[in-house]
């Protein structure tokens, strides 16, 4: 069955009653993807984020063929995640926090579309199940909470919102940037910037998360180190994230903090 709401508006009611009725489902828009279970989310995906198998694969933890192998005999049973743990290519541990580190990370693209024209969810497909398989379900209220805290961040950092879908463009400097910033996760994003790729094609480049990469770019430009577009500057044509090109280290800084959401999680 497919229910149709409209208007970003009514997201927020809708997810409410959906909660409520512990539906389980898929909420579709143009930006993405909610999946629930029971009335909780058990996964997201957005076109401009990297998926679990995209940040395992560019990071080096999991390689190509493990994933598909993964992908090809789980996903028609909905276990495709369960199925990596089983034979022993991540741990449990590894796997839910990839798993939510791209959960919230889509899930805040979902909810808060980079493109002014891209709408809210507004299809409710009931039953629908992702391939992925549930991992650690998480109640929406957290996902909101998350959703306020990322934007409340964004704002803090640079107050800009055209960066996030600009092209990032860096500064010519007299000297290179300082060293703590060449070998922190914003150096990656720095080296990575060539006036073409906006942050989330840059997150797709590393493998890493999207939300992270945003944040970055914001603080770079507060810092002086990319171009800040001016207001008004209108987007580029949405592009799916490049292709995986190196290995990176993993943002220490969100690890611990889903260390923490799945820590509480368990408390529930």
């Amino acid at each position: 069955m497919t229910a149709v709401v409209t208007g970003g508006a009514v997201v927020t009611a809708t997810l409410d009653r959906l909660v409520r009725e512990r539906a389980t489902g898929a909420l579709h828009g143009r930006a993405g993807a909610l999946y629930l279970a029971d009335g909780a989310l058990v996964h997201a995906e957005s076109p401009v984020v990297p998926d679990v198998g995209w940040r395992l694969t560019a990071s080096g933890r999991l390689s190509r063929e493990s994933w598909e192998e993964a992908v090809t005999e789980g996903g028609p049973d909905h276990r495709a995640g369960s199925l990596l743990v089983e034979r022993g290519r991540l741990s449990r541990g590894e796997l839910e926090l990839c798993h939510l580190s791209a959960l919230f990370d889509a899930a805040y693209f979902v909810l808060s579309p980079l493109d002014g024209s891209q709408r809210a969810p507004d299809r409710f497909l009931r039953g629908a199940r992702h391939w992925f398989g549930p991992v650690r379900p998480v109640p929406v209220a957290a996902v909101r909470r998350e959703v306020r805290r990322r934007r409340g961040l964004l704002e803090r950092a640079w107050p800009c919102p055209e960066l996030d879908v600009s092209p990032v463009v860096p500064v010519p400097a007299p000297v290179p940037a300082p060293r703590a910033v060449r070998r922190s996760p914003s150096g990656a994003v720095l080296a990575a910037a060539d006036g073409v790729r906006t942050p989330t094609q840059i997150a797709g480049a590393l493998g890493r998360s999207a939300f992270a990469t945003l944040l970055d770019v914001r603080r770079l430009a507060a810092a002086g180190l990319v171009r800040t577009p001016a207001p008004g500057t209108p987007p580029p044509r949405r592009a799916r994230p490049a292709a995986p090109a190196a290995r990176v280290p993993a943002d220490a800084p969100e690890i611990f903090l889903l260390q923490r959401i799945r820590d509480a999680l368990e408390a529930l």
